[in-house]
């Protein structure tokens, strides 16, 4: 059919030139006028259409089941204060994840190995959604421990920033993990109204990426940096990791996932992190 159209548009264009010859140049405009509705016509062909959405993407894509909200922190140290930082966290956040009255658990905490160094990132669910972290946020404003907790935080860091996250309908919620592992947090930057698209791609890619059990969580931004995307995965060690990533390539549909996906990318990050001593994923 585009070989018809090009031939079409070759024909007119050389017709044009001959008329333009015979007989002046208002015929040369209606030709032209006509040659550009054509031209017009011939590259809508190849724009991509999309479909009007009729609700929210977190409505699309997040799990329906359950109703869970993420928060992920990322706090960058000081770092002749790294250590310090370290045992502070030990000594207070797990008090809170055990803690019945708050609604929330903490789902792993980590320090960035390979990515931004001195940092920490602390990824927590709130079990109930946005009236569940508003209750641990009153509760722990009344809680002297936590409040000593931030004053002292405070002097540590050099900036900190977070998100709140809804998980993908189709990834496993995160568990605790036995070690020792480490983690990599994949993190892209989409472009907007993209995502949608993403998550159809990987609603099948995640299967090829099950087979190792690599696969701990998947979370698209809904509050801070938006049409953003985090896939947090477990490896044994960066030699397992380097295997299983390659050997995703030999199954069948990774490929076209990456090839169809990486348009969609404006930005993306990786973090290789490693738990610290008081996560619940080890």
């Amino acid at each position: 059919m585009a070989t018809r159209v090009l031939q079409r548009v070759g024909n007119g264009l050389k017709h044009t030139k001959n008329v333009f010859q015979g007989n002046g140049q208002v015929t040369v405009v209606v030709r032209s006028l006509a040659g550009f509705r054509e031209d017009s016509w011939f590259k809508s062909l190849f724009v991509r259409k999309v479909d009007p959405r009729k609700d929210a993407h977190s409505h699309l894509l997040a799990k329906k089941e359950d109703n869970n909200l993420y928060k992920i922190q990322f706090h960058n140290v000081k770092p002749e204060c790294l250590d310090a930082y370290n045992e502070l966290c030990e000594d207070v956040l797990p008090s809170i994840h055990a803690d019945p009255e708050y609604p929330c658990e903490l789902v792993g905490t980590w320090n960035t190995w390979y990515g931004d160094q001195d940092q920490a990132v602390h990824l927590w669910r709130y079990r109930g959604g946005y009236p569940a972290l508003t209750e641990v946020m009153n509760k722990l404003r009344q809680n002297k421990e936590f409040t000593d907790y931030r004053k002292e935080r405070g002097k540590m860091l050099l900036s900190r920033r977070n998100q709140l996250l809804l998980e993908f309908s189709f990834w496993n919620e995160p568990v605790p993990r036995s070690g020792p592992n480490i983690y990599e947090l994949r993190s892209y930057q989409l472009r907007p109204g993209t995502m949608i698209e993403w998550g159809n791609y990987w609603a099948r890619a995640i299967e090829i990426r099950q087979q190792n059990h690599e696969a701990v969580g998947g979370f698209f931004s809904q509050i801070g940096s938006l049409y953003q995307v985090h896939h947090l995965w477990a490896y044994k060690d960066l030699q397992s990791r380097e295997d299983i990533r390659n050997a995703a390539w030999q199954r069948e549909g990774w490929d076209e996932v990456v090839y169809y996906t990486v348009p969609l990318i404006q930005h993306m990050e990786s973090r290789i992190m490693i738990p610290m001593k008081s996560s619940p994923t080890k």
